[in-house]
């Protein structure tokens, strides 16, 4: 039987598919094509020199283990993992799959669509619990979060990413639709050198995650996320080792916080206003959480966020972040601060880990409109380990307004070793910038405004040393 004759959405066709796959690879590497059709899936592995690609019509079903009398490959065994959550530290429990593998790619214009894929799992075996999960879950249930991080026993045969590569390089990733990925879409952990372009995303939870990877381009790609981070750089420790991120570009993509769904189909819904952790809907560009090794050199350039956080760039783990660049980013409906940067010490890694390093950030020509009242513009270190070497120039913010007097009196708490969000502090006494705990910061050309009535100043700084403040004409509305 031809891979065709498992085209009809009923066939359980991941059998053929890997056979495809592994004659190719045997003849040294090539193209494993899809006709147009529906191809009901269990784990697909992809191996070196093998480029699968989903034809216009095609679409790639993941099976659902309840219905379709099948399950997903099983879990690695990879020892402990105390500080990443489940979803971080495997990769074989996904709908097509690499691990040490090169050359090789998935291209479209096809479809993947994550039916039968589950967003939960369990949470990190790490018991620090101050910063396991963000401060805006603290009201909820054992029950409540139970029913998101799944215990890993619950787990078994059931597939939680569509796409999940491990130490592979010579990595592209083009042109196909995700609708629906599960945990994450795209976990790409230990990878070098790869290409994600031209990727419609629409998923419940990450996007695309990318973990100590080095030498990537993302770009041209649409990715909806509403109840997670849309793009995210981090490095956590599912690879057993401290491994860098470095030398990476995000370009020409836009991400947003709309319903699920409707982002692929059009009608960009606004129903949904809050995401699992009780903030609003998410769907941006970050930096972290997880940050246990280096990273460096990475630039966001020509973003458009649309009903999402803005850009947050974090680090709470011990490494040093370093060298990054955002530059031409539009925002529109901010749902929490328009630029988050945080030095913290969440320090979820092995005994001895030291609180990390935040510096040379340079952040221009950004324009956000419909900003949350609660959230300006936040920069914030810690007493003796400032954000340092801060550049922010060329920025055009619009607020909404609604700030009290009450909230302008507001001493926010340190909360050191918190999760990092904007919501972290509670509302802020600030409704344009706020600042506390750095040092170099030059900001030039700040213009900020807000659209109601607001009773708190515009700027507030705290434990600042070297700031170079010029041209920020910052006002209240007539």
């Amino acid at each position: 039987m031809s891979i065709a004759d498992f085209a009809d959405g009923r066939s359980l066709a991941h059998g053929a598919i890997n056979a495809a796959i592994a004659a190719i690879h045997q003849r040294g590497g090539g193209v494993v094509e899809l006709p147009a059709g529906r191809f009901l899936c269990f784990s697909i592995r992809l191996l070196s020199g093998v480029r699968l690609h989903l034809g216009e019509g095609t679409v790639i079903e993941a099976a659902d283990p309840a219905r379709h009398g099948g399950a997903y490959d099983g879990p690695e065994d990879n020892g402990p993992q105390l500080y990443q959550d489940f979803g971080h530290s495997h990769w074989r429990n996904s709908l097509i799959w690499a691990i040490g593998q090169h050359d090789i790619a998935i291209t479209g214009p096809g479809r993947i669509e994550g039916r039968g894929l589950t967003r939960n799992g369990p949470g990190s075996l790490w018991r620090a619990q101050a910063g396991e999960r963000p401060l805006s879950m603290a009201a909820m249930s054992e029950a409540e979060v139970g029913a998101l991080e799944q215990s890993h026993a619950a787990m078994a045969g059931l597939g939680n990413k569509a796409i999940g590569l491990r130490e592979c390089r010579n990595v592209e990733l083009s042109g196909f639709t995700i609708a629906g990925g599960g945990h994450f879409a795209v976990l790409a952990t230990g990878c070098t050198d790869m290409v994600i372009r031209h990727l419609s995303i629409d998923t419940e939870r990450d996007g695309i995650d990318l973990d100590c990877v080095s030498r990537c381009v993302v770009e041209h790609c649409r990715v909806n996320s509403p109840n997670d981070d849309a793009i995210v750089v981090k490095t956590s420790l599912g690879l057993g080792r401290i491994t860098p991120s470095e030398d990476i570009a995000i370009r020409h993509c836009t991400v947003s916080g709309y319903d699920l769904g409707t982002m692929l189909d059009g009608t960009r819904g606004r129903t949904q206003q809050f995401a699992p952790d009780r903030d609003r809907v998410t769907g941006r560009i970050k930096i972290g959480t997880e940050t246990n090794g280096d990273i460096r050199r990475v630039t966001i350039e020509d973003c458009l966020f649309e009903r999402s956080r803005g850009l947050a760039i974090e680090c709470v783990d011990g490494a040093t972040v370093e060298d990054i660049t955002a530059r031409r980013l539009t925002m529109q409906e901010v749902t929490t601060a328009p630029i988050f940067l945080r030095l913290g010490a969440r320090l979820r890694g092995p005994e001895g880990t030291r609180i990390g390093a935040l510096r040379r950030v340079e952040i221009s020509d950004i324009r956000a409109e419909g900003i949350a009242h609660e959230f300006p513009v936040i920069l914030a270190g810690l007493p003796g380990h400032p954000v340092q070497q801060v550049v922010l120039r060329d920025i055009g913010l619009s607020f909404e307004g609604g700030g009290t007097a009450q909230d302008a009196a507001r001493q926010p708490p340190l909360v050191a070793n918190a999760y990092p969000e904007p919501s972290m502090f509670g509302v802020l006494p600030a409704w344009a910038l706020w600042m506390r705990d750095v040092q170099d910061v030059t900001i030039e050309r700040f213009n900020a405004r807000h659209a109601g009535d607001d009773a708190r100043p515009s700027v507030i700084v705290q434990d600042a040393q070297g700031l170079n403040l010029r041209e920020m004409p910052l006002w209240q509305p007539a």
